[in-house]
């Protein structure tokens, strides 16, 4: 036991009626990547909270290099040289790079004056492993994956023992993330233990020795990764085997167009875009981050952008002003930050639901028709299949893949024509993700027109029966059938790949 830094004996957690953590068992040995995984609500950040004092556990006992612990508080955990870098962003935006990155540090030392210009060289040493970000920019200015990457540079900084890593490449581009594996190895090299959380079983089979599985907040195995197989660690997660992770795909294509979209064009993000989609395919759009995806359906939902260029929904031309139109015909947007400005997390499920056109649920005067409003949140509830206690719970108190499913609901909630999803799986467990895929191919059959966007490649490739892939606000090409490739898909997107081709 001499290598095990970190032991977790029978820990129990209860949140009122919610059993979160039912005697659970883990540990972690000095130099070792160890995945932790499981469907949302399996308990895996319930215990990373109680790891770094976050929580206080109900019953059970933490044992650091062999000796029984408490930890009261993060910094007690920082003390003993635990860092956590959470799944949600947890940042000051008002304040720079480099006092975000360098804040314990700060908050802990005496002197009564701040020397900023060592602070910034101090992050930019940090920063230089990770990606070119200047420490002192203003952190709410940054993209969501650098960000990302100044949370994992604030781990960094606080000589860990223990280096804790919650779903770190959900928002990172492909090269970003192998930076991050790169980093995590040489740490591990050093000595240092990483608990790594992720639903992508590539990162966990490329990247980690062991892995343990919880499922219901109940510790399930332990299996060393060089001895199992992807399908092993999902039915550990599911309790069954998950051969369907994508339904059957449309069977021949159907020349009725739903939407056409002829050179859309934005002054500095995207140019020249025109594509069609047909009744019953689920239409892909892959690329790199920052290509210009998300900007192209903002665009043609008029969410952001002066935009010009012709789109027609079943065969009519829009004039659209601003989003409201875009509902109002039929075309609705659901955000890649489901958290952020997807949901509202303190509301009820009921009134996330409805919350897209509130005057399909008022009487009246303006008010809210509360028995409607439940009535229609139950109908598609169902149709879903989403789990809830109640429909006055709120959204906060679901999984990430119900909370999604009600994300999903809120856009049927107006029977729109059209739906663009934006990175619709991101943060759900791989049970839930066939569910999403079932219901996206279900309403694509029943006509509504269905345009997802995804970083990741295996999605799109199992879900699409066409991919558009866009690079440096452009059309670079598409796939179908046979040619959806990886491969075939990160050559149209790379500029390097098309800069060689042009020489």
């Amino acid at each position: 036991m001499d290598d095990v830094v970190l032991k977790i004996s029978d820990v129990h957690k209860s949140f009122g009626a919610i059993h979160a953590l039912k005697g659970v068992d883990f540990e972690l040995k000095r130099g070792e990547i160890h995945a932790l995984a499981g469907e949302n609500g399996a308990g895996k950040s319930t215990l990373m909270n109680v790891i770094d004092g976050i929580l206080a556990p109900d019953s059970g006992t933490i044992f650091w290099n062999g000796a029984a612990v408490t930890i009261a508080s993060p910094t007690e955990a920082q003390k003993l040289g635990i860092g956590l870098v959470h799944q949600e962003i947890a940042l000051c935006p008002d304040v720079s790079v480099a006092e975000n990155i360098l804040m314990p540090q700060t908050n802990l030392s005496r002197k009564f004056f701040v020397d900023y210009a060592a602070l910034e060289a101090k992050a930019g040493e940090v920063l230089r492993q990770l990606a070119d970000i200047d420490p002192r920019a203003r952190t709410g200015d940054l993209s969501i994956s650098n960000q990302q990457l100044v949370e994992i540079a604030k781990a960094l900084t606080l000589d860990c023992k223990v280096l804790i890593l919650d779903e770190p490449t959900a928002a990172l581009t492909e090269r970003e993330a192998q930076l991050l594996f790169g980093i995590m190895r040489r740490l591990a090299d050093q000595g240092i233990g990483i608990i790594y959380i992720s639903h992508r079983m590539v990162e966990i089979f490329d990247n980690c020795d062991r892995v343990t599985v919880f499922r219901d907040g109940s510790y399930i195995t332990t299996m060393d990764v060089a001895q199992i197989t992807p399908p092993d660690v999902v039915k550990a997660m599911v309790g069954r085997v998950i051969d369907d992770l994508y339904p059957a795909k449309q069977a021949e294509p159907d020349d009725n167009v739903i939407l056409s979209v002829r050179d859309l064009s934005e002054a500095t993000r995207f140019r020249d875009v025109s594509f069609d989609l047909h009744h019953g395919e689920v239409l892909g759009i892959a690329g790199l981050i920052g290509a210009g995806r998300s900007e192209i359906v903002k665009g043609i939902c008029r969410i952001e952008g002066e935009v010009t260029g012709e789109v027609r929904l079943n065969g009519k031309a829009l004039t659209l002003r601003d989003y409201g139109d875009s509902i109002d015909a039929g075309m609705v947007y659901l955000s890649e930050d489901r958290k952020g400005s997807g949901l509202f997390l303190d509301m009820s499920i009921a009134e996330n639901i409805s919350a897209l056109d509130l005057s399909r649920i008022s009487r009246r005067g303006g008010m809210i028709d509360s028995r409607g409003e439940r009535e229609r949140a139950r109908a598609l509830g169902e149709r879903l299949g989403l789990k809830y206690g109640k429909l006055t719970d709120p959204v906060s108190s679901l999984s990430g893949g119900n909370q999604q499913k009600v994300a999903i609901a809120k856009m049927l909630s107006v029977d729109p024509d059209l739906i663009f999803l934006d990175e619709p799986t991101r943060g759900v467990d791989v049970g839930a993700k066939a569910e999403i895929h079932r219901i996206l191919r279900d309403l694509a059959r029943s006509g509504v027109g269905i345009v997802v966007i995804s970083s990741e490649l295996p999605e799109l490739i199992g879900l699409c029966d066409r991919i558009l892939v866009i690079r440096e606000g452009r059309i670079s090409g598409e796939v179908a059938g046979d040619d959806m490739t990886e491969e075939a898909i990160m050559s149209l997107a790379s500029v390097l790949e098309h800069e060689g081709a042009d020489a």
